[in-house]
């Protein structure tokens, strides 16, 4: 039988042919001698307590890379889970923010795409938990013939409800293959989270699929382009004078809506994205984008990420995909320097991006307090 391979949604050269590859791996091994890794993405105590017993706050742990623990709706919810301690033999940076025997049981896994930085089996494998696992169109039968039998694959835009939450599966710019012979075998894109029947910005969808048109804020009669308008201009209103905080990090509310980007090169989706939802934390990749004429078409730059934050029109913005493997030519401290030098350019405001060490749960809300 034929496979099927999937497409990106703009017509993009993908950098990823062997030739191309053993290239780069030239070039890497004469300019990785000159880098600084003595940089560590910092790791504190992780509030295990907290996290068992949470079924009301809305909360994000980042664990590391494209790992997060998400606690939305009384779900527990990890999306790309990697423990992993080495990746293409090189050894992991810094360690999880979490122990994995330590995580609370998982209700849900969402899987970006195959790349193994984002699908690692053995730690599927270890999670407890009932794990409803989420994949990208394509992926479940490589799951399947793993053992694992809770599987639910979807395309673009398709959504699927599990208890009071709705997870949809939305575009982004990249390719998969876990060996020679499945390249875009199977989809790749992020993950919209949010509660089931909130509104999310002109083009709600559904989880059956299908859209409808909604007012914006009570807005009315106002059309899409004038509500997407005033959702940046919501968003840019958020102040360090005016924010209500806990534990030092800003408040969102009780049913936040999360954009889980996965990895992506830059490309004119996340404006749709950002058209359909209305988001109010993104989890960006700021990550393994150098060199530049290799993983432009895959990976965004942290400049490029700050503009698809923009371009989503989302509140806050997580970077990730940076400080526990050296996929790639940069380093997390050279990231971490582009993005703060990129955010002080478009002069966006400083509480906005929200840099988590690993192991630190962002409680998104609860009882805070005015700063």
């Amino acid at each position: 039988m034929r496979i099927r391979r999937f497409s990106n949604q703009n017509k993009v050269v993908q950098q990823n042919s062997y030739k191309q590859f053993n290239r780069w791996r030239q070039e890497r091994v004469r300019k990785i001698k000159n880098k600084d890794y003595s940089y560590q993405v910092p790791n504190v105590e992780p509030d295990i307590e907290f996290l068992k017993g949470n079924t009301e706050l809305p909360s994000i742990t980042w664990i590391g890379h494209s790992t997060f623990l998400i606690q939305i709706e009384g779900l527990n919810i990890m999306t790309d889970p990697v423990w992993a301690g080495k990746m293409a033999f090189q050894k992991r940076l810094a360690p999880p923010g979490i122990p994995i025997d330590q995580v609370p049981p998982i209700d849900v896994i969402l899987i970006s795409h195959s790349h193994y930085d984002h699908l690692n089996i053995g730690s599927i494998r270890r999670l407890s938990g009932a794990k409803q696992i989420i994949v990208p169109a394509g992926l479940s039968s490589k799951l399947r013939f793993k053992g694992f039998s809770r599987v639910k694959e979807l395309h673009w835009w398709e959504s699927a409800r599990i208890g009071e939450t709705t997870f949809t599966f939305v575009p982004s710019q990249h390719w998969t293959r876990r060996n020679p012979w499945d390249t875009n075998s199977s989809h790749w894109g992020g993950w919209i989270i949010q509660k089931s029947g909130a509104d999310s910005g002109p083009g709600l969808l559904r989880p059956d699929g299908t859209s409808r048109k909604v007012s914006l804020h009570g807005t009315g009669g106002t059309s899409s382009s004038e509500s997407e308008i005033m959702r940046r201009e919501i968003a840019a209103g958020y102040s360090a004078d005016e924010m209500t905080v806990c534990d030092g990090r800003p408040m969102v509310c009780d049913a936040p809506t999360i954009y889980f980007a996965g990895d992506s090169g830059y490309f004119a989706g996340f404006k749709e994205i950002g058209r359909r939802f209305d988001i109010d934390v993104a989890l960006m990749p700021i990550g393994a984008y150098e060199p530049e004429w290799f993983m432009g078409p895959q990976h965004v730059t942290p400049e490029e990420a700050l503009q698809a934050f923009e371009d989503t029109g989302a509140r806050w913005f997580v970077p990730m995909h940076y400080g526990a493997f050296k996929l790639a030519d940069d380093t997390p401290l050279e990231a971490l320097e582009r993005l703060e030098a990129e955010r002080c350019r478009r002069k966006l405001e400083e509480n906005r991006i929200i840099v988590l060490p690993h192991g630190e749960t962002w409680k998104l809300a609860g009882n805070g307090e005015r700063k």
